[in-house]
Formats: structure tokens, sequence, C-alpha cells
């Protein structure tokens, strides 16, 4: 039989308990009040591109969800990398927040060393949605299938080639992993973006492009562009009637241009986890999707470990392109 500790003894044990036990009320209280004043939720690009539109409808579904405003706070400029490493050096309460993507938490960091580890320096919060990409080609070339088009570049090698909005760009690197897929050459031309990118296609002077699917629309429904295939597990609904890479024997091709929320490393777990549960409760909202599917994006619910692993899958798939590819931009 023990022996009852002396009260001396037994007061560090009672106290220590008693915290322990004003912890849990304390999160819950946490979680509660969250948000009590303004929300600051950074868009690592400028006004008006994809990243901004999906922020601001994001913040505006959160801000009437969550009774407290949510406003977006534009700070473009090296692909993401500026907005990114300010939102990984702000402080992990809630009240900064990143709509982030492919760019920030994918291509970047497998291209070039950035002031910020994707992985470590965030709190995954909730995944939003991702968009396809959609290999496209002038109607003028003599190809009108993915099988002619492969057949093509390696019949001509050398003189075949394809725009991309930037070196070390997503659309620039999974061209290159479905170059090794097929085994087929095609020279990269670098433009400032996918526009011009898509200009010069139109004109004849490259041979392809390969934008998400919202920012090659237009070029298709203008029969200017011969969409021939899409990356992801599914048809895009934008574009219904082009198949996959899958269908077409190319299995790795499952790039998509992705959006989700993410905060700074050490953000409470009570605050992350209502995040996520709000967000996820906007990804049902048929006003928010319609949103979303304007920007060709479909909705993607994740828990924020999911999301975290999704991002690691992500860096690590474009680091292993990159390097095969011999990509850097140190």
């Amino acid at each position: 039989m023990h022996k009852p500790l002396p009260p001396a003894r037994r007061l560090p044990r009672v106290l220590s308990t008693l915290a322990l036990l004003a912890i849990v009320p304390l999160a819950a209280q946490a979680q509660a009040a969250y948000p009590d004043h303004k929300v600051r939720v950074i868009a690592p690009q400028g006004a008006g591109g994809g990243v901004d539109i999906m922020a601001r409808s994001l913040a505006e579904e959160l801000s009437k969800r969550l009774g407290q405003t949510f406003y977006v706070d534009n700070q473009g400029g090296a692909g993401g990398t500026i907005g990114a490493t300010d939102t990984a050096r702000a402080k992990p309460d809630g009240y900064t927040l990143m709509v982030a993507y492919v760019a920030t938490h994918g291509t970047n960091p497998a291209v070039r060393k950035t002031p910020y580890d994707p992985v470590k320096s965030f709190t995954p919060i909730a995944m939003i949605g991702g968009t396809a990409n959609v290999l496209l080609t002038s109607p003028a070339l003599p190809v009108k299938t993915l099988p002619e088009f492969v057949a093509y570049a390696k019949a001509h090698g050398d003189t075949v080639s394809y725009g991309t909005s930037g070196n070390g760009t997503l659309n620039h690197l999974a061209m290159e992993e479905f170059k090794s897929e097929a085994d087929f050459k095609d020279l990269p031309v670098p433009y400032k973006s996918m526009t011009e990118a898509q200009t010069d296609m139109i004109g004849g002077r490259v041979q392809s492009v390969f934008p998400g699917v919202a920012a090659g629309l237009a070029i298709i429904k203008s029969g200017k562009a011969l969409p021939l295939a899409v990356t992801g597990d599914k048809r895009n609904p934008i574009i219904p009637d082009v198949p996959t890479f899958a269908e077409q024997g190319y299995p790795k091709m499952q790039a998509l241009t992705w959006y989700g929320l993410v905060g700074p490393a050490g953000m409470p777990p009570a605050v992350t986890a209502k995040l996520n549960e709000t967000v996820n409760d906007v990804l049902k909202s048929d006003a928010f999707l319609q949103r979303l599917r304007n920007l060709g994006v479909d909705p993607m619910a994740m828990t924020p470990q999911q999301f975290g692993d999704y991002i690691a899958h992500d860096i690590d798939t474009w680091k292993r392109v990159a390097h095969e590819n011999n990509i850097s931009l140190d």
C-alpha cells in the first residue's frame, strides 16, 4: 500500500494539474473569440491576377462567416516570394494569413533558394482548389491530336519550340515533365507573361503553350488555339471535351495551379482548426463555387494535415523535375 505524499510534496502536482485544467478552457476561449479584430490576407500577386481574385473572394466569405473584416494586402513581385516571406515572418496569431499557390509553395522553392522554407515556415490551414494546365497549339500546325503533336515534335527535333511565362514557372516545368515522359525535344522560349507567349504562338513564332485553363480559354473559344490535353486526374469542366494526358497514356501529367490558405508557422491549433472548418464550409457555397468555376478551379477540401502533405509532395515533384532537367535560377 502506497503511503500518501506529504502536503509539501503534493503541492507541485496539484498546481500542475490545475494549470493543465486551465489550458483547455483557455484554448476553447481563444478559438471562440477568434477573430476579435481585422485579419490581413496577403495576396502574393498584383491586383487582378488569379491569386488576387481568389484572395478577395475568400476574404469576403470569411468576413461574412466569422464576423470580422478579412482584408486583402497585395504583395506582388518575385513570383510571390515577397508576400510569402512577409507571411512567414509575421506573428503566428491568426491575424496574418496568405493565399498560397503553386509558385510560392511548389515551383519557386524547386528552382531557387527562397528566404523561407515552404514547409517549416508556414502553418497549412486549408486547400481551396486547383485548375489544370492545357496544352495548346496553333491550328496552323499540321496536328489535331496529342499523339500527332508528339510525332510532329519527334520528327522536327530542335526546330520545335514552346512559349512559357518565364523560366522555372509551372508551365515551364510541367512541359519539361511531358517532354521527358513522351521522349521528344521542344525548346522553351521564356516570355514576360503567358499572354505574350500565346500571342507569339498565334503568330507562328512558337508551336505551343501550356497555360492554365482559364488563361487559355479566350484563344480556345476564338479558334486561335487547339487544345490537345489537360493535366490532372479528370477532365476540366470548362473544356470537358478535351481529354486528360492520363487518358492518352501520360499518367505523370498531374500539374495543377492550386490555391490554399496558410499562416506563419506556430499558429494556435484551435485557430487553425476554426479557419479550416470555415474555409471548407465556404467550399460548399454555390456562389463561391461559381467564382471558382469562372477561374477554371475545382474545389479541393482538405484537413490541415492533408494540405501540408500535398504541399510537401508538390515541392518534391517539382524539385525532381528541375533536377532532372538542370533548371535552376540561383
